[in-house]
């Protein structure tokens, strides 16, 4: 039974990557904002760049479903944490509406795909498909995603790339015959593109004038090609488990306040919501700041230093030369936390150019992708997790560490062996976690901190 307090919400899935998810899912936050909607943006998976752009359009923190990283019976108390105060929720989906993290079982749905966050959430949903090159075929595909997995209600359709008038009435008229509700058709058009990385989209922080005008090109799109009230009608949603709350995750805050230093701007974006939450209930300061133009913040007693596109500014990082000796003195008496490009951010040099020299290596840009989920073991004790804890993260990079000498590793992954350092008070790696499945650490961070 849904409860009286639940957001009603509409998931976009389609049925493989390149179907354009992102710009319908931008464009519609938009599109329902402009409308006089309060949105709640999510993203499935581990993503941390299309939820930029989702904060640009909705304006609100964009945030993360993942049953991989924090565990089925989290998804609905963080959806309705984040979805408080909106009268309407968009969710972009991930891959494929079927396609998740890849195990022997094949089960179904699949760990983390978006079939299982609509599933979690009783929510319908709404598939893109690239129309380009198909007509009456489109009728079959529908079909076979409406009827593929019971419990998963696809509820329409949003066309795309549709190519002329006469393309769209046949793929009307396709959808008809298998009792799909088109709710858009959207032409080929190039405005709303959005510049490509080579992890994929460029952050909006980084492109902030160039990624609003996207996100409106976007937003003019949806508004001129689907039916709003249609989407709004459609919306559902049945979670009964009671909102996530930070404060009840780590208990009564830590005494003393210690600020909790936080990198932000554009080369260090990749961070959930939650982390700074947390952080705040555990009775933390957080403070932002921007390593490639500012000092630490007054006080600081410890360091987050998140995932991002540090290789892409080695030059910026390496002229703030007072910083990074701040850095280097901080982690000889202070806690600190680096994920992924923190991690090549402590060490002596990237690609050549002085970093903080906090870990003896150094760091390259390669031309190979890691990704994917790792289950991971905490190799010893450290700032955050006992020796022996055992989590899901997940890796996304295309740079490399070597180090000077043997380091005691932070994690034992599953398939791979060790990976990262821990060394006195620094725990790195390329691992990110989500700090809603273990609020324990965050907490026993900024205890750290306290302590001085």
């Amino acid at each position: 039974m849904t409860t009286a307090t639940t957001t009603p919400a509409i998931v976009i899935g389609a049925p493989a990557s390149g179907s354009g998810k992102t710009t319908v899912t931008t464009g519609l936050m938009g599109a329902l904002r402009a409308a006089g909607h309060r949105v709640a943006p999510f993203k499935v998976g581990p993503d941390f760049i299309d939820p930029g752009y989702h904060q640009l359009a909705a304006g609100r923190p964009g945030r993360n479903l993942d049953p991989v990283l924090v565990g089925d019976n989290l998804i609905g108390p963080l959806y309705r944490h984040g979805a408080r105060g909106a009268d309407i929720a968009v969710i972009e989906g991930v891959m494929g509406l079927f396609d998740g993290r890849i195990d022997e079982s094949f089960a179904s749905p699949a760990s983390g795909s978006t079939a299982q966050v609509a599933q979690l959430l009783g929510a319908p949903v709404v598939l893109v498909i690239d129309a380009r090159g198909q007509s009456h075929s489109i009728a079959a595909a529908l079909h076979g995603f409406s009827t593929f997995q019971d419990g998963i209600r696809v509820g329409g359709v949003i066309l795309n790339r549709v190519g002329s008038p006469r393309h769209e009435q046949v793929l009307r008229q396709a959808c008809k015959a298998v009792g799909v509700p088109v709710l858009g058709a959207i032409p080929r058009l190039d405005a709303a593109a959005v510049p490509s990385r080579h992890l994929g989209l460029i952050t909006a922080a980084e492109h902030d004038g160039e990624a609003r005008s996207a996100v409106a090109a976007m937003t003019d799109l949806v508004c001129a090609h689907v039916d709003l009230a249609a989407v709004v009608a459609m919306a559902g949603a049945r979670v009964a488990a009671e909102p996530w709350s930070p404060n009840d995750a780590v208990g009564e805050p830590v005494p003393g306040r210690p600020v909790v230093a936080v990198a932000a701007g554009a080369a260090f974006t990749f961070g959930y919501a939650e982390r700074d939450e947390l952080l705040g209930a555990a009775g933390a300061e957080v403070a932002f700041f921007d390593p490639l133009s500012d000092p630490l913040p007054d006080g600081t007693a410890a360091l987050v230093l998140p995932g991002g596109f540090p290789e892409q500014y080695p030059e910026h990082l390496a002229a703030n030369a007072d910083l990074r000796r701040q850095i280097r003195t901080l982690a000889q008496r202070s806690p600190v936390h680096a994920e992924c490009g923190g991690l090549t951010y402590l060490m002596d040099d990237l690609d050549g150019h002085p970093m903080c020299g906090v870990l003896g290596g150094s760091a390259r840009f390669t031309p190979r992708l890691t990704l994917g989920y790792r289950d991971a073991v905490a190799a010893g004790d450290s700032p955050l997790f006992d020796a022996g804890q055992a989590l899901v993260g997940h890796e996304f990079h295309r740079t490399a560490v070597s180090f000077a000498a043997t380091v005691q590793p932070a994690w034992h992954l599953a398939a791979g062996g060790p990976e990262g350092v821990v060394r006195a008070g620094v725990h790195a790696s390329y691992l990110h976690t989500h700090p809603a499945s273990h609020p324990r650490a965050v907490r026993r961070f900024v205890e750290r901190a306290a302590a001085g």
